[in-house]
């Protein structure tokens, strides 16, 4: 896929949205544009839409429909999740685990729950940035509440097997667990049969949906308590305020379907592609593929090429839109910290790029990318 004249290897970033679902969102801007708090037929009507997409997407997860809360984006579902969690349930206990490379969304949330007065433990990775179970385990005191780790990383693609995790310290009934899966969904199947997870959540625009709505799955028999986090006008069982972003959800929720309905197909592929792509850049030589020996998600590749100036590194790249690590760090001068935490250097981690690969992705993209590769990492070398 070409995008203002530079193939598109940043998936893992933001998708674009599917013909079919703007085309399913159309109405609702139009025609179906009530609110579904109003007490009339048309917000009768369009309540009823959104009870459907609430099956859909509850459905996809082997969820029931009331496990389903929908918010602004996976940022505010896990603000909401962690945050929302620690403050309801303090008088349980104030200690917390979560990992040194989760997303901003989850480390911020423990730093601001520090200055609140509790204790976060940030798990280490080794170099290939898997977690110890051993570690993990022996992190939880009798004042832990809260479980906060990702099911695959957003730069790396290495998966956590946190359903194995969970079912091996199931005995620990005092605490929960909240598992960021933005970068799963529609790459790798996801059941919360499967992942027994209390939360899960995930975003919109990360598969081939809108920007702007996120879903949060909350495990119903655990009777769990958040406190909101935005305050006027209740809505998504008391955890929200405002006005519901009815074509955003709508179209989230065919996004979940059409995605869901073709991953067998689809996963194969983006997996060979990859693995072609990683193999044919290894030949270039004094290169490493970050999480190489670990299960990752099929479409990520975070690659470290050693010995190059890396002054403006992507710029020397133009004809391919990647990135360096996350989006949501893309202002910053230091290096990913998720590499950093993998036990790299700072002049590594900013001559890494991360190559996520999408619906649209080619093998005729993928060769091009190869040769643009082997091209320009010799010529900074020199």
């Amino acid at each position: 896929m070409r995008l203002n004249n530079q193939i598109y290897l940043d998936y893992n970033a933001t998708t674009p949205v599917l013909e079919e679902v703007i085309d399913y969102m159309l109405p609702y801007f139009k025609d179906q544009f009530a609110n579904p708090a109003s007490n009339h037929i048309p917000g009768w009507l369009v309540e009823e839409n959104l009870q459907q997409a609430r099956q859909l997407v509850g459905k996809t997860l082997d969820a029931n429909e009331e496990e389903i809360v929908f918010f602004s984006g996976a940022t505010e579902a896990i603000n909401v999740g962690i945050i929302g969690f620690a403050l309801k349930n303090a008088h349980k206990g104030k200690h917390i685990i979560t990992c040194k490379t989760e997303h901003k969304a989850v480390l911020e949330s423990c730093i601001y729950l520090e200055r609140m007065g509790f204790s976060i433990t940030y798990l280490d990775v080794n170099e290939h940035g898997a977690i110890s179970f051993e570690n993990l385990r022996d992190s939880i005191t009798d004042n832990t509440i809260l479980i906060a780790l990702m099911l695959a990383n957003n730069e790396t693609g290495v998966v956590h097997p946190i359903d194995e995790w969970i079912t091996s310290l199931s005995h620990l009934i005092g605490v929960t667990w909240f598992v960021d899966a933005t970068q799963v969904v529609g790459k790798i199947p996801l059941s919360v049969k499967l992942c027994k997870a209390d939360m899960i959540v995930f975003s919109g625009h990360k598969i081939y949906g809108p920007k702007g709505v996120g879903v949060m799955y909350k495990r119903a028999n655990k009777n769990i308590q958040l406190s909101p986090l935005s305050y006027g006008g209740y809505t998504e069982q008391g955890l929200r305020a405002g006005t519901y972003n009815i074509p955003a959800i709508l179209g989230m929720a065919k996004a979940v379907e059409m995605s869901a309905s073709i991953l067998t197909e689809e996963m194969p592929r983006i997996h060979q592609l990859r693995d072609y792509f990683e193999q044919a850049i290894l030949k270039i030589g004094n290169i490493q593929i970050n999480g190489f020996s670990e299960l990752r998600i099929p479409n990520t590749s975070n690659i470290t090429f050693e010995g190059i100036d890396n002054n403006h590194f992507l710029q020397k790249l133009k004809p391919l839109a990647l990135s360096q690590g996350s989006a949501c760090n893309a202002l910053q001068t230091k290096g990913s910290h998720v590499l950093l935490a993998m036990g790299h250097t700072n002049k590594n981690t900013l001559s890494s790029v991360r190559v996520s690969l999408g619906r649209f992705t080619t093998s005729d993209d993928v060769e091009i990318a190869i040769k643009i590769f082997k091209d320009t990492i010799p010529k900074l070398r020199k």
